[in-house]
């Protein structure tokens, strides 16, 4: 079975299609944003952007890969939707080299401090870590994987920048706080975790506000029990 899919990868790579990243058994985590136009770097305008530095595998639970269930998700790590559904400034966009070119974010979620309810309504106010989502569901790439450019950001006095290292310190914050056994609304998630280095360019090079990053993507391995 493995030999078949190794074929088949190959034949869809001839036909501009990628060729997908797939784990121990055959099944497919996520295709490199890179090719076919792609970047691990979202679009915030300028020619800048922020690192895709988090990926939820294709080869999660499916029903974790949907909308709903990113966010119930999200809420058993610490992070809700935007205080009363309100976002400012434009949405940020990015290619996951899928075949859909540059589209908007999905949904933005921000650390809720414990109160999924209004919590987020804090970290507008003193900051805290936040990230947005993209799925990568195109003709060129279907691995349903979700791609996560998190980031940490200063209080609303300091216009949300993002704080030094704040690219990787979200990072791994959110990690941290998925890793291992977690719940929200009855629904328990085990999580594990993968460091992939390659996808992302260490360094500055492109990156919002100049922020160095370690060029380290984690992978996250989502499984409802």
């Amino acid at each position: 079975m493995y030999a078949v899919l190794l074929a088949l990868a190959a034949f869809a790579s001839a036909l501009g299609v990628q060729e997908p990243i797939i784990d121990s058994e055959g099944r497919v985590e996520y295709f490199n944003p890179n090719l076919n136009g792609g970047s691990m770097l979202d679009n915030v305008g300028g020619g800048l952007g922020e690192p895709l530095n988090v990926i939820i595998s294709g080869t999660s639970s499916p029903s974790v890969l949907t909308d709903d269930g990113v966010l119930n998700f999200a809420r058993a790590i610490g992070f809700s939707e935007e205080c009363f559904d309100i976002h400012l400034g434009a949405p940020q966009t990015a290619n996951l080299g899928d075949g859909k070119g540059w589209t908007n974010q999905l949904i933005e979620f921000r650390q809720d401090y414990g109160n999924d309810g209004i919590g987020t309504c804090l970290e507008s106010l003193i900051g805290g870590n936040h990230f947005r989502v993209w799925r990568q569901n195109g003709t060129l790439a279907n691995s349903g994987a979700l791609f996560f450019a998190v980031s940490k950001e200063e209080p609303l006095t300091e216009e949300h920048d993002v704080i030094p290292n704040g690219y990787n310190i979200g990072r791994d914050l959110l990690v941290s706080a998925a890793l291992g056994d977690t719940e929200f609304y009855s629904v328990k998630y085990r999580t594990r975790a993968r460091n992939i280095t390659g996808l992302l360019a260490p360094g500055d090079t492109g990156v919002n506000h100049n922020i160095s990053t370690d060029g380290i993507v984690t992978l996250l391995t989502v499984t409802i029990l």
